[in-house]
């Protein structure tokens, strides 16, 4: 009697093998990543931890039920199989004939499924079904079945269909615990296809357990979005606010996180900003009292100065030589005095938004006419005009008067002769009409570095020029009447040598005819 010793339990040597080529490799794409906000990338980060989550759940709970149902089916064949080729009697040598009988029997307690069953003996070589060689058992488990005397096993995936295939060796009982082989090994081979779609329908369920447990993770990743995104939001409206000028601005505090430690930081700097700007204004104000009153009260006694100096010029012939010159440098510079006093009350007026604007339709080229003529510079062979009729706009006279008087004395005291004022109208970028009117004159022009600045306030570009007849107003007191009137104005150097102030201002005339 040939029998198969039974082991304590089957030992779990399979593993999973397919033949044929693998699975392609996964393509690499090259996805463009475009910037989004906040809120999405906390919901993308809590659905990323969601989705994990789930999926390594899943994944665990497939492999063990997988693990678990397929060891099931293979441990039942193995014990099974194991069990029938003990009791199977075998004669030996075997032989050919009969032999397939016995297999066919074999092959009919195959459980949990059917088997087919192949025995090779030497060069014998049979089975139970058509074929007397399986192409299905490998040479790695007939190795394996013939240095094992418990046996082996072994699942093989072929043409998309799994096996499993079982080697048992039949040895001599020559002892209680003595075994010899006798050379002939049995094999089972079984499909597997009810265990796979088992184990698909196990991966089907995992999968759709996965998806609605995301859809469930995207309530509270609304929740923990929201939570987070409120502060920032209304940080933001704070921070806009406060640019607009509304310094009062302040974030309430909810809570003791991060987020209200942020919002008690920006309140603690809101309110020092708002006591600095407080601090600042206060003091600009009081610099501007300061000018204005100072000013003003100045006015009453430079009047009487100038009486004064106006009666001594007169009498300065009848003088001495030293005498009449004193008399004149005081003269000159109680005049200088008067202007300064003057343009410091324009200046302290614009400061104070107190300055006001009352156009008036006017021929411009009858205006700037008027302009010369008033400071005797009509027929002044220094100045030439380009003054084209019948242009007309809405203007403040005396403001505009201001404008053309400071461009042309500028150009006079510091340029160089002719002195060339033109006057045009042209369309803008806007597509609106503006009128343009440029002074320019043929001296050194203005230095690249004075060019920033030359609008500015006491600015004079040459440093040494420090007694000069300006004040040193009177471009930014121009700059600021053109501001009134939602114009603007620029200063360059003409290719030719010589500087050109450009002043353009919107053409608002119900006509204007060139």
């Amino acid at each position: 009697m040939i029998t198969v010793p039974r082991p304590g339990r089957p030992r779990d040597e399979g593993n999973e093998r397919a033949d044929g080529a693998g699975p392609a490799a996964p393509t690499r794409r090259r996805s463009r990543v475009r910037a989004f906000g906040l809120r999405t990338r906390l919901l993308a980060a809590f659905l990323l931890v969601a989705a994990v989550s789930a999926g390594t759940t899943s994944a665990l709970t497939y492999r063990e039920a997988r693990n678990a149902l397929l060891k099931t089916a293979q441990d039942t064949a193995v014990s099974t199989f194991r069990d029938q080729v003990e009791r199977t009697g075998w004669r030996l040598p075997v032989e050919e004939e009969g032999i397939e009988e016995i297999l066919r029997d074999l092959a009919r307690t195959g459980n949990p499924r059917p088997w087919v069953v192949f025995a090779e003996y030497g060069s014998i070589r049979a089975s139970s079904g058509e074929n007397p060689v399986s192409s299905v058992i490998t040479p790695e488990l007939r190795r394996a079945a013939t240095a094992d005397r418990y046996g082996s096993f072994e699942r093989v995936v072929k043409d998309g269909v799994p096996y499993l295939t079982i080697g048992m060796p039949t040895v001599f009982k020559t002892g209680p615990d003595s075994t010899l082989p006798t050379g002939l090994v049995l094999y089972a081979v079984m499909r597997m296809t009810d265990e796979q779609i088992n184990v698909d329908a196990l991966l089907v369920a995992a999968r759709n357990g996965a998806l609605p447990g995301l859809a469930v993770a995207l309530v509270p990743a609304l929740l923990a979005a929201r939570s987070v995104l409120r502060p920032v939001r209304e940080l933001r409206r704070a921070a806009r606010s406060m640019g607009s000028g509304r310094l009062d601005t302040r974030i309430p505090v909810r809570g003791r996180d991060e987020l209200a430690d942020l919002a008690d930081t920006f309140n603690e700097s809101a309110g020092q900003l708002e006591r600095s700007v407080g601090e600042l204004r206060d003091a600009e104000a009081r610099a501007r009292r300061f000018a204005s009153d100072v000013s003003h009260e100045l006015r009453t006694p430079l009047a009487g100065m100038l009486a004064v100096t106006e009666v001594l010029d007169e009498d300065a012939d009848r003088l001495d030589p030293d005498t009449a010159q004193a008399v004149r440098l005081v003269s000159a510079e109680t005049g200088k005095l008067a202007v300064l006093v003057e343009d410091l009350m324009e200046i302290s007026r614009f400061d104070a938004r107190a300055a006001e604007l009352n156009a008036d339709e006017i021929d411009v080229a009858e205006a700037i006419r008027k302009t010369l003529q008033v400071r005797h510079w009509a027929g002044d062979d220094r100045i030439r005009t380009e003054l084209p009729p019948d242009i007309r706009a809405r203007l403040d006279p005396r403001r505009f008067d201001v404008v053309i008087a400071n461009l042309v004395g500028n150009a006079l005291r510091h340029g160089g002769a002719p002195v060339t004022v033109l006057l045009r109208t042209e369309a803008s970028s806007s597509g609106t009409l503006v009128l343009v009117v440029e002074v320019a004159d043929r001296g050194p022009g203005i230095p690249a570095a004075a060019l920033p600045h030359i609008f500015d306030r006491f600015y004079k570009a040459d440093a040494a020029r420090t007694r000069s007849p300006g004040s040193g107003l009177g471009l930014a007191i121009t700059l600021e009447n053109v501001n009134l009137h939602d114009g603007t104005i620029r200063a360059g150097n003409l290719p030719g040598g010589g500087a050109v102030l450009t002043v353009e201002i919107p053409l608002r005339a119900e006509e204007a005819v060139r």
